[in-house]
């Protein structure tokens, strides 16, 4: 019985995705799903691992991958203690090879433009985009 426990624990840990990256952002969002869908869309993000929606529709965690990093996210559960929060200070950076055309697709699939790309003091190619979550991101890439 314990072999047959322990083969299971082993396969479960198996099916894990590989968290990418040495620091990972998990953002809490109102619409977890709904964000995941918007940064596949925006970001070319692609869903590894989600734990099932209650019946309110949240989910506690979902594991994305985008542009070779994980990104984690989840629902706010205020009666857990858990409230939706304004995202304040923090700005995801995305370093990437083509930053117009990930900007543009980000633009076309809602995300609002903060700062449009530009030529910044310190010689890269740089713009930032508020998504519908309230989340800033900020695109760089070598000029």
């Amino acid at each position: 019985m314990a072999t047959t426990a322990a083969a299971t624990a082993n396969s479960e840990a198996q099916e894990t995705p590989a968290v990418l990256g040495g620091v990972v952002a998990y953002l809490t969002v109102g619409g977890a799903t709904k964000a995941a869908e918007f940064y596949e869309r925006a970001f070319g993000a692609k869903e590894v691992a989600r734990h099932p929606v209650d019946e309110q529709g949240r989910t506690m965690h979902l594991h994305l991958y985008i542009n070779g990093s994980s990104v984690m996210l989840c629902d706010a559960y205020p009666e857990y203690g858990h409230p939706l929060k304004e995202p304040q200070g923090v700005t995801m950076h995305l370093m990437v090879d083509d930053i117009d055309a990930w900007f543009d697709r980000a633009v076309k699939a809602g995300a609002e433009v903060i700062l449009p790309v530009q030529v910044m003091f310190w010689g890269d190619r740089y713009g930032q985009l508020r998504d519908p979550f309230g989340v800033t991101w900020a695109m760089v890439a070598p000029a």
